[in-house]
């Protein structure tokens, strides 16, 4: 076996690389009501329309301390990119002066309102943009993303304006709250998550998915054994962190880094899921 080290810098160099005919990112703007929202924009060489992904960040934000995109929205962007995708990552925190809302429990952007709203918002720019197909956006989210992905596809929220989602990833995320609301889907939706994730519990999202059967779109899960949090993060080694505001044992120790195997499922299943 290799050692772990290994493993992440060749991890690492292999996100180093531009996917073939991928762009550079770009800055654009979202006015929405009284907020605009700030996003980063990736789209594919040529004038398309192209199938297009909003992509929601997870707790710690779009940007890393530096102010640059964060790594894991870096790799994922050039990965969809390459694949034929547009991606657009609104940022729900940096757009309202936020920094990091992991150790944050009472949050002022919450998962089930002003985030939708952001996802909602980022669709619909999409959709008026001749590059893009307006009846393939999809959505797909990180941790607290995901949780938002969860309630932006759920079959009790209203479609506001424009075409629906087409279909939903949400990886790691939290269910159980979603859970207890009988959360479905109106769109075919995935949900990614490790077993060993101790900051989000794989057991509530199952019990989750399973509770939609009968009721739902399409809904899959995805439990990789051994995988922590994060597992698809480019190249973090496994580290304990705390100080979260929520984990699954309610001391705010987590860990969280990459997981090889999960991370090369995933980066295959994902796009995937979203070309359907």
């Amino acid at each position: 076996m290799r050692p772990l080290p290994l493993i992440v810098a060749a991890l690492l160099a292999a996100s180093a690389a531009p996917a073939a005919g991928a762009g550079s990112p770009e800055r654009v703007e979202i006015p929405y009501g009284g907020t605009t929202i700030k996003a980063v924009l990736y789209r594919p060489e040529g004038a398309g329309p192209f199938p297009a992904v909003v992509g929601l960040h997870g707790c710690g934000g779009l940007n890393n301390r530096n102010g640059t995109l964060g790594t894991r929205y870096q790799e994922w962007g050039r990965h969809l990119t390459g694949a034929g995708f547009a991606v657009l990552y609104p940022d729900s925190y940096g757009s309202r002066g936020l920094a990091t809302q992991c150790g944050v429990r009472v949050r002022a952007v919450r998962t089930d309102r002003e985030r939708v709203n952001d996802a909602t918002a980022a669709r619909e720019w999409l959709q008026k943009q001749d590059f893009v197909a307006a009846d393939r956006v999809s959505l797909l989210g990180w941790s607290n993303g995901g949780i938002t992905t969860l309630w932006a596809v759920r079959a009790r929220t209203a479609v506001r304006s424009g075409a629906d989602f087409r279909s939903a990833v949400a990886l790691y995320p939290g269910c159980r709250r979603l859970g207890n609301a009988a959360w479905s889907a109106r769109v075919p939706t995935l949900v990614l998550i490790g077993r060993a994730d101790d900051q989000t519990s794989a057991a509530a999202c199952e019990q989750m998915v399973a509770g939609s059967r009968g009721r739902s779109a399409r809904v899959e899960i995805r439990v990789y054994p051994g995988a922590y949090h994060d597992f698809d993060h480019p190249g973090r080694a496994v580290q304990v962190r705390t100080g979260y505001a929520f984990s699954v044992d309610g001391t705010g120790r987590v860990h969280s880094g990459t997981n090889p195997a999960a991370r090369a499922d995933a980066l295959k299943r994902v796009p995937e899921w979203l070309n359907r």
